[in-house]
């Protein structure tokens, strides 16, 4: 007789552990592809064996066993004295494994597999590092960091983005046979690297916290579970790079953006704008940890980097009683200070929104039309929204109404759009 709660139990420890385990498998083997495909098959044999056996007493270490004993299976059918298979049988202490080892349930000496703290977090890092590597793609980046790191199976992230399961499957297959054929070594890149290769790290996650805070389709406005999943990467990630300022940047700023979520969404499910957020309703312990990732970016920094400039606005938001109360100069100066840093179309739009708050919307028209001169948002939604909104305050309905007209229709969220059409009528 099979217990169901075998397989919960499988979900909760995969969950919690499975970058431990990749990275582990990973560094036995040299092989992040191998590591991978290892860690499956021993997480689909606990499938089998935990429902039936029992939960074991150490379950990663049971899980880690049966991967080290599938490796050197693997190891065996490539070459029978394989110098690697003997050094992984010499470290399990096996003089030899009989071919059905692997599917064997694990002695329980074995599950009690000892993980040096210190390599551990090695290991995650430098899986991190592997599965964010930018030869990859980067919608298989984050399908593999989805993945490896966070623990999701392929048809969590399927549904996740809405797409077929065989396309993730495909992505993280392709991910893992570029990082194969690139030779990406599965290590912590040397310190003249890291600063580079960092900046791919952090906006994979960014990314995913991204695509769960603004849903750019679908029927929810927020994705919690995604963004929930990339806020315990950006924590792993900042207790194992202590040093760098922008991953504490980036941090804050996803704690104080979660920080707004219980006010963003009425009771029927459609977005609450800013100006009328039940305060009362943020998430104060995020602010604090928002807050306090901010003072330690600032500390290790020489200077907010991109990531920490944004962290500073959402504080100015975190901090303010009202919409009116908020210091909208001080936000304009920080996007001036982060449109020199980091250029991009969707800051200066913003930085036109803080402008229209301290200045009135006169003045930041021209920076909109400047942008749509440009063409570079012609395919959002934000654009005509926001040109939209400041001319309705400077009292030209006529062209309010032919950019709100054109916001719906390029919105890709049913919420937003429903948003965006009550604008729009209440114009006629």
């Amino acid at each position: 007789m099979t217990d169901p709660t075998g397989r919960e139990a499988v979900a909760a420890v995969w969950r919690i552990e499975s970058a431990r385990i990749v990275g582990a498998l990973a560094r036995y083997t040299g092989d992040f592809a191998l590591a991978e495909d290892l860690a499956q098959e021993a997480l689909a044999e606990a499938l089998v064996t935990w429902p039936r056996d029992g939960v074991p007493r150490r379950p990663a270490g049971w899980l880690l066993t049966v991967g080290r004993r599938r490796a050197i299976d693997a190891f065996r059918r490539r070459a029978a004295r394989d110098e690697r298979y003997a050094a992984l049988a010499h470290d399990l202490g096996e003089g030899g494994v009989t071919s059905g080892g692997a599917s064997a349930h694990p002695d329980r000496d074995e599950q009690d597999v000892l993980w040096d703290p210190d390599q551990i977090d090695d290991d995650v890092l430098a899986l991190m590092f592997v599965s964010c590597h930018p030869v990859v793609a980067r919608e298989a980046r984050v399908a593999l960091t989805l993945r490896v790191v966070g623990g999701l199976t392929s048809d969590e992230i399927a549904q996740v983005f809405l797409v077929p399961t065989a396309t993730v499957q495909a992505r993280i297959t392709r991910a893992k046979k570029t990082l194969g054929a690139a030779r990406v070594p599965f290590e912590v890149p040397p310190a003249g690297e890291r600063a580079e290769r960092l900046g791919s790290v952090l906006s994979v996650i960014y990314l995913i916290f991204t695509a769960g805070s603004s849903a750019g389709f679908g029927d929810d406005l927020i994705r919690l579970d995604l963004a929930s999943e990339a806020l315990r990467l950006a924590r792993v990630l900042s207790r194992l790079v202590p040093d760098e300022p922008e991953a504490h940047g980036l941090l804050a700023l996803m704690e104080l953006t979660a920080a707004r979520f219980p006010a963003r969404v009425g009771p029927d499910g459609e977005p609450v704008l800013l100006e009328r957020q039940d305060r009362r309703r943020w998430d104060r312990a995020a602010i604090r940890r928002g807050r306090a990732a901010l003072a330690r970016a600032e500390q290790v920094g020489r200077g907010l980097g991109a990531y920490g400039l944004q962290a500073a606005i959402a504080e100015c938001h975190a901090v303010a009683p009202s919409v009116d109360a908020t210091d909208w100069e001080r936000v304009v100066l920080i996007y001036e200070a982060l449109g020199r840093l980091a250029p991009s179309p969707v800051v200066d739009l913003n930085r036109a929104v803080a402008v229209s708050m301290a200045r009135g919307p006169a003045a930041a028209l021209p920076i909109v039309d400047e942008l749509v001169a440009a063409r570079t948002l012609s395919r959002s939604h934000l654009l005509p929204s926001v040109r939209g909104e400041l001319l309705t305050r400077l009292g030209r309905t006529d062209e309010a109404r032919t950019e709100l007209a054109a916001a719906v229709r390029l919105c890709g969220n049913e919420r937003e759009r429903t948003v965006l059409e009550r604008k729009l009528a209440a114009l006629d």
